[in-house]
């Protein structure tokens, strides 16, 4: 008998696999995928990426070359080539992932994973015609593309991300329906490549996740680019005529294109678990519902990730899977849900940590905002990537960093500084005099704790 099986070896499986494997445990994972990694390595974060990187080297290459005092004739697309890459990127990842689970003798299980019952003497797990017995078991099985009514998805011509990480040529003109987090990637990635890219959102904004004026920035230099934008419509359907897509609008002209990217959200993924054998009944919006130990229904099962609430980030399932993992043999373990970063890899790239300004307002916090744009920050003006900003926002009594949010080259990993100032509760004013290197785009996060207070320097 295990001592502990994942099911699941997405971001926070594999990694709940190996803190287990490293704590003593007898452990065992499950994936009914051919490569480990989950979603995230196979058709979402990583993929994206890649295709993000390619895409921008791309444009840079073709809009920006001159600029740099750089002649290059003759430049062509090679999307084939491209895609190889992509899936090079992929394999090698989870070739890795492979290697740590045989380095940490944790046994690898292929199938789809369905709970039998649930008893003194363990928890049963078919795998295919094989049954596995453990005494814990972790569902680490991780969200798939939410739907969206009367849109025809064929998997195909009118798809989700996934479709969207594959297509064998450039889309003439592309409509994303949803203008979230990864909607506005692969738009970028693919009006990069030569798409016209139209984005319809219900709401009167895109990314409502958001600090609102990191979100106006963002469409303001995405616009710029070239992305169009039709916000605060209602799409009513999608399907397929001849050879274009008919995209309904409500109140509004149908809207033809050569491809649609469904991109509305993500939801918990537990079909065909058999959650009633373990005494699991998901809540209203198909999350598990866990306590603080991360345990649901019967003794023994435990639940993380995508498919517990909370939000729905590869780097904040990891934290989960450490975390009940360390609770279940040790007695410890916490995630601070209130800093776990978010990231757009848009370009430029969009970060933020802790509370938005617009939730501080609603919560009736007093705070103090400082502000300080890329344009000014010598790294940036140098690199040619000098659109948007660093915010801080602070306590204005005791000063402690509130939220930072970021829009700008790099903020992706500009955001770390932030995360881990705030997670030993730093000051505006701690940031502020700490010396930052010269010439670096994180002197942007310095003057903006600067200004927190109205003394930025180079303002």
């Amino acid at each position: 008998m295990l001592d502990l099986l994942v099911i699941g070896a997405g971001p926070g499986g594999y990694v709940a696999a190996i803190r287990g494997a490293q704590l003593g445990l007898k452990v065992g994972i499950v994936e009914k995928e051919e490569k480990l990694g989950g979603t995230c390595l196979r058709v979402g974060f990583i993929p994206s990426k890649a295709l993000l990187e390619s895409s921008e080297r791309f444009r840079a290459t073709r809009e920006d070359a001159e600029d740099h005092g750089l002649d290059i004739e003759g430049l062509s697309l090679n999307l084939p080539n491209l895609m190889v890459r992509k899936e090079r990127i992929i394999e090698q990842l989870s070739g890795g992932i492979a290697g740590l689970m045989k380095k940490n003798k944790i046994e690898v299980y292929a199938g789809h994973a369905s709970f039998v019952s649930h008893g003194d003497e363990g928890i049963n797990v078919a795998v295919g015609e094989q049954l596995i017995r453990a005494a814990k078991v972790i569902i680490a099985t991780g969200s798939s593309a939410s739907a969206l009514r009367g849109v025809e998805e064929d998997g195909d011509r009118i798809g989700n991300s996934t479709e969207a990480l594959s297509y064998a040529e450039v889309p003439k003109h592309l409509v994303v329906i949803g203008a979230g987090a990864i909607g506005l990637e692969l738009g970028s990635v693919w009006h990069r490549l030569g798409a016209e890219v139209t984005v319809l959102e219900y709401l009167p904004r895109i990314l409502p996740a958001c600090d609102g004026a990191v979100a106006k920035e963002a469409k303001k230099i995405l616009s710029k680019q070239g992305l169009k934008f039709k916000l605060g419509v209602a799409v009513t359907g999608a399907r397929v005529e001849g050879d274009q897509c008919i995209v309904e609008i409500d109140g509004g002209e149908p809207i033809s294109c050569d491809r649609v990217l469904v991109s509305v959200g993500r939801r918990p993924h537990t079909d065909g678990l058999n959650l009633d054998a373990v005494g699991i009944t998901p809540n209203a919006r198909g999350f598990i519902e866990v306590d603080a130990s991360f345990a649901a229904g019967k003794t023994g099962v435990y639940a993380i990730g995508d498919v517990i609430p909370g939000p729905m980030l590869a780097h904040k399932a990891e934290e989960d899977g450490v975390a009940c993992v360390e609770k279940m043999i040790t007695g410890y373990g916490h995630v601070d849900y209130d800093l776990v970063p978010s990231i757009v890899y848009t370009e430029p790239e969009i970060a933020s940590v802790g509370a938005t300004e617009e939730a501080l307002k609603e919560a009736g916090r007093a705070y103090k905002s400082g502000r300080f744009r890329f344009a000014g920050n010598g790294r940036a003006l140098a690199q040619g990537h000098a659109d948007g900003f660093a915010k801080i926002l602070a306590d204005a009594d005791t000063d402690r960093v509130l939220g930072v949010h970021i829009i700008g080259p790099s903020a992706g990993e500009l955001i770390a500084e932030a995360a881990a100032a705030m997670a030993f509760g730093a000051s505006s004013e701690d940031i502020a005099r700490t010396c930052h290197a010269h010439p670096t785009l994180a002197e942007v996060l310095k003057e903006a704790a600067m200004d927190v207070d109205g003394r930025a320097i180079h303002r």
